[in-house]
């Protein structure tokens, strides 16, 4: 299954959310967009809120102004981005990828609605108190990985497999959640979690080399660290 196809429900509900916040389309509206990187999940991700605000009469250029950066997979550009973003005062604000959603929701002080995708867990990453009724100002949607589901595969594949590496970024909210989670379920299938700490996108292949020979599997999570690195 491509990419697109994967996230396209994903999608679909963010550009749905999207849609609802701005009212009846009779003048300009304006909607930024964030990511803490860019990578072809990510981008197809802001591909298709574009593609399914056309859908809905929204026109670049026509009725909709908006406006795309991408942090470069820097925490400390994604806060920029935000404060710049809630400065402009749009409609509403697009956060892709965990680390963008929390810039933005910090930055906008429940004063913007921000609609994050791509996030991990929206609770542990405190952008909602509550997944069936957010309230406030921040909603969005879910990427959450089957990380069970994942493991039996693993175990079905490699059935004599006894340790699974994963390179990571531990400064990635995302990234540390999805590590804690699989650590947990891991024994119950009889493997070892071996992690290897990636901070930035060149530290990715050294972690990746520090696992050969110490794991029979490397699994790669929804680290937008680690995947920005396969396209280097």
């Amino acid at each position: 299954m491509s990419i697109n196809s994967a996230l396209r429900p994903l999608l679909i509900t963010a550009a749905l959310l999207l849609a609802a916040t701005l009212p009846v389309i009779a003048a300009e509206r304006s909607v930024r967009i964030t990511a803490i990187v860019e990578h072809p999940a990510l981008d197809a991700v802001r591909q298709g809120i574009l593609d399914e605000l056309r859908q809905h009469g929204y026109l670049p250029g026509d009725n909709l102004d908006w406006e795309f950066q991408s942090a470069q997979g820097d925490a400390g550009i994604a806060g920029q981005i935000a404060r710049k973003f809630v400065g402009d005062a749009p409609d509403a604000i697009v956060a892709i990828a965990t680390p963008s959603a929390q810039a933005v929701a910090a930055a906008a002080h429940g004063t913007l609605p921000v609609i994050f995708s791509a996030v991990t867990d929206p609770l542990d990453a405190r952008l909602v108190d509550n997944l069936e009724r957010p309230g406030g100002n921040v909603t969005g949607v879910s990427d959450l990985l089957p990380l069970e589901q994942h493991l039996a595969l693993i175990r079905e594949i490699v059935p004599d497999a006894g340790a699974v590496g994963i390179p990571y970024n531990p400064g990635e909210a995302n990234a540390a959640v999805l590590v804690k989670r699989i650590e947990a379920m891991a024994p119950g299938l009889g493997l070892k979690i071996v992690t290897a700490s990636a901070p930035t996108t060149g530290d990715v292949l050294m972690a990746a080399r520090s696992l050969v020979g110490k794991v029979d599997v490397i699994y790669v999570t929804t680290d937008n660290t680690v995947i920005a690195a396969f396209e280097t």
